[in-house]
């Protein structure tokens, strides 16, 4: 009956007749699961490497945050790490980073990857397949990551707090925060601050990945190559840890109240209620930017160091993963 070849079945000149697209669909889905894997794993080597080299100044931070008293100034600041180190020991100052590293790791990772897939979906509704996003798209791609990785992840942010304004008789581990938490404060608990957390987290990292993106696309645009080397990524990170945490940081002092407030005696019901305590016990500015001078230190390194990991790490998987394939 004339030519009629099924998909599958080969012509009378011993040709495979099957349709070129269905081929290349086993290789597009292997490469897209390399692609968010890929991701994953640059992510969490960012995030973990980012915190654990501002683990001392970043419990320093949550500390002022949950106290009442004023202590803005660095140089308080850095007393206070001096003090502790003198009263605890040295490895008291990353007090704490096992709890960051069990979120941070997860956090970091599906920041990243969702940040690579909402730039693509986002890219494709808009028409920039394989262009750089217009400004509100990035904006948009950066919260949207943000919110993602903070609602999958939120417990473990809270545990971390906790710990690092308790001393080690308190808390012996991770799970006994939750352990004492769920027992002693219930299970809701677990989730106080998660409010200001999520509108932190929107201008946070709206403004992070889009000032990142921004000025990778400057430079690309006005220097003519197409990446930035290692020292500029470094500082095109810092600048967006500066501008992102400068634009959230009051929602971070408050969520940090409400996760603290159970050891630090205070009760917060609600975001508008804890702002209004800490202005009227403290004023507006020494109250809601406590800790912003250090938060100016440590923010910068801190997304700058996590913005450049991922972006070489994403850099050396690829050319390993070319020179595989090369072989093969």
């Amino acid at each position: 009956m004339g030519n009629g070849v099924r998909e599958g079945q080969v012509d009378f000149k011993g040709q495979d007749v099957e349709p070129a697209a269905s081929a290349h669909l086993p290789a597009e889905g292997i490469q897209e699961q390399k692609k968010v894997l890929n991701s994953l794993m640059s992510g969490a080597l960012a995030g973990a490497v980012a915190k654990t080299a501002v683990a001392p100044l970043d419990r320093t931070k949550i500390m002022f945050q949950g106290k009442s008293c004023w202590l803005l100034q660095a140089t308080e600041a850095y007393r206070l790490i001096y003090r502790t180190y003198l009263n605890e020991g040295f490895w008291s100052l990353w007090r704490g980073n096992s709890a960051t590293m069990v979120r941070v790791i997860p956090y970091a990772a599906i920041q990243f990857c969702a940040h690579e897939e909402y730039k693509q979906l986002l890219g494709s509704y808009y028409g920039f397949q394989g262009k750089a996003l217009t400004p509100f798209p990035r904006f948009i791609a950066g919260s949207l990551a943000g919110t993602t990785a903070a609602m999958l992840t939120y417990p473990l942010d809270m545990v971390r707090a906790r710990m690092a304004v308790t001393p080690k008789e308190m808390y012996s581990n991770i799970v006994h925060v939750f352990i004492r938490i769920s027992r002693e404060e219930g299970l809701k608990t677990l989730y106080r601050g998660f409010t200001p957390t999520i509108l932190g987290v929107i201008p946070y990292a709206g403004l992070s990945f889009f000032t990142y993106e921004t000025l990778k696309k400057l430079h690309a645009d006005h220097s003519g190559k197409s990446q930035p080397s290692p020292p500029e990524r470094l500082l095109f990170g810092a600048c967006a840890g500066l501008i992102g945490q400068s634009a959230s940081y009051p929602l971070d002092v408050v969520r940090r109240r409400m996760q603290t407030a159970g050891v630090m005696g205070h009760t917060y019901s609600s975001i508008l209620l804890t702002m209004q305590e800490i202005i009227r016990e403290e004023g507006l500015i020494r109250g809601l930017y406590k800790g912003l001078s250090m938060n100016w230190v440590k923010g910068p390194i801190a997304v700058g160091i996590s913005f450049t990991t991922f972006d070489l790490t994403q850099i050396l998987l690829r050319k390993l993963q070319h020179s595989t394939n090369v072989e093969r």
